[in-house]
Parts: C-alpha cells; sequence; structure tokens
C-alpha cells in the first residue's frame, strides 16, 4: 500500500470536501519526499495557474484531473502530469459513458488515463455518483465494471461519498470489495481519521489498495495524522518493509 497525496483546488485555494460540499482548507501543502502519483484536482476555474506550479515542482510524478478531456488533456501531460484523472467528462445526461471513456484513452493513451469514481452505498450496492456526487447513475461497482474499466485506463481513483471528509471512518465494505474486484492499481479515498485508519486500509485491502487522505492531516488543518508519518510508511512500502 502506497500513500497518495492530494490537494483540491477551488478560486486557486487549497479546499477539502466534506460530504459532497467544499469547505477552507490551510493553504500551502506541498507534495514532496519522494512521494509518487499524488493527486492535484482542480475544482472548478481559476486552479490552472496553481496545478502548473505543482506540476512544475514534481516534473513527471503527479497526477491532474478537474475539467480533462480529450481536447486539454495531452496539454495537461506537456505541462509535466505523469498521467491524467478523468471524471465529470464520463458522464452524459447522469449517466456513465464508456464511449466518452474510449475517447479519453485515443487522446492521451490508456497507460496514461486515470478514472475517478465516486460511489454512494444504496442496499448491498456501490452505485457511482456525478454531479457533484449528488445524483446516482446506472452504473454498479461489480467485478464486470471493474474488468471493463481496466482494458480502458490504468489506474483507479475510487471515493467513498458517504463517508468522504467526515472523519468518522473507512467504509470498510467498499474497501474489502475493491480489493477482491479491482485488476488495476486502486486508489481509495474517504474517512480516513488517523493513522490507524490507514493501516486498516492497507490490512482490509490486502496490500492492493493504495490509500489518500484529506481533512484529518495536519497539512490541512486536522490532528487525526502527522504528514511525516504517511511520509514514513510509503518510504517503508517502497522498501518493501511495510504493506
Amino acid at each position: 500500500m502506497r500513500f497518495r497525496p492530494c490537494i483540491d483546488l477551488h478560486g486557486g485555494k487549497v479546499k477539502q470536501i466534506v460530504g459532497g460540499t467544499l469547505s477552507d482548507a490551510q493553504p500551502g501543502a506541498t507534495l514532496t519526499n519522494g512521494l509518487e502519483g499524488g493527486h492535484v484536482i482542480m475544482l472548478g476555474p481559476g486552479n490552472d495557474a496553481g496545478a502548473r506550479d505543482a506540476l512544475g515542482v514534481h516534473p513527471g510524478s503527479l497526477q491532474v484531473g478537474g475539467g480533462l478531456t480529450p481536447q486539454n488533456a495531452a496539454a495537461w501531460l506537456e505541462a509535466g502530469a505523469a498521467k491524467v484523472i478523468v471524471t465529470s467528462y464520463l458522464f452524459v445526461d447522469n449517466d456513465f459513458s464508456f464511449e466518452r471513456l474510449a475517447e479519453m484513452g485515443r487522446a492521451v493513451g490508456r497507460d496514461r488515463l486515470v478514472v475517478d469514481l465516486s460511489c454512494r452505498r444504496r442496499g448491498d450496492d456501490y452505485v457511482v455518483a456525478c454531479n457533484r456526487w449528488q445524483t446516482l447513475t446506472h452504473l454498479v461497482l461489480g467485478p464486470a465494471i471493474l474488468e471493463r474499466l481496466a482494458d480502458a485506463c490504468s489506474e483507479l481513483l475510487v471515493h467513498a461519498v458517504d463517508v468522504e471528509g467526515r472523519q468518522a471512518g473507512v467504509d470498510e465494505a467498499l474497501i474489502e470489495r475493491l480489493a477482491s474486484w479491482t485488476a488495476l492499481p486502486t486508489t481509495y479515498a474517504g474517512g480516513v481519521r488517523s493513522l490507524e485508519d490507514v493501516l486498516l486500509v492497507g490490512r482490509l485491502g490486502q496490500g492492493r489498495l493504495d490509500v489518500t487522505v484529506g481533512s484529518a492531516l495536519d497539512l490541512f488543518g486536522g490532528r487525526g495524522i502527522a504528514y511525516r508519518d504517511l511520509v514514513e510508511l510509503d518510504r517503508r512500502a517502497r522498501a518493501g518493509l511495510a504493506r
């Protein structure tokens, strides 16, 4: 398991998402210490400069998302992104479009494409949500869907919307299912409140899932997790000393 740092940019400032809504976070978070595959997410317009600054600090190591389309994705790769993360472009009339996913793949190549999916639990299913997490689609996560996605992209970023930003604990059932279903490198996001939760993701995910941490992180004003502890955990994972 690897730690994937993430910053959300809104109006040129670092923000955190809490249960589907935006809130201010402490600015100035930096993605350093040899961490790879971090996410820089642009939430709306006015964030291009900040995203490009981040990519310039760590060219070829960060992933960028937010408003990515076949028309602009290649430019972000040229700006230094290792991969592009596609989210809203994949939805047409509030439903997931595999045709648009194929378009993104043709624009940047499967190996440099990350699909961002957000899901809510409904009964025993995890249903993909869009429209700022407020609208449920007809796409239900499962082995067949993840296998189909694996043919079109190189990584998945999956948000557990029901616990996102609330520091109320991770979605254990979703973590276990993702570990069982996915054949791709997959990052789990949502509900992490402590280092124990991070380790729980590693254990329930059988070491197959990476994790990202938001509002609990001390860099964002949280008190649950010290950034330096996650850097050390990631270092040990890279050295083969921890999963």
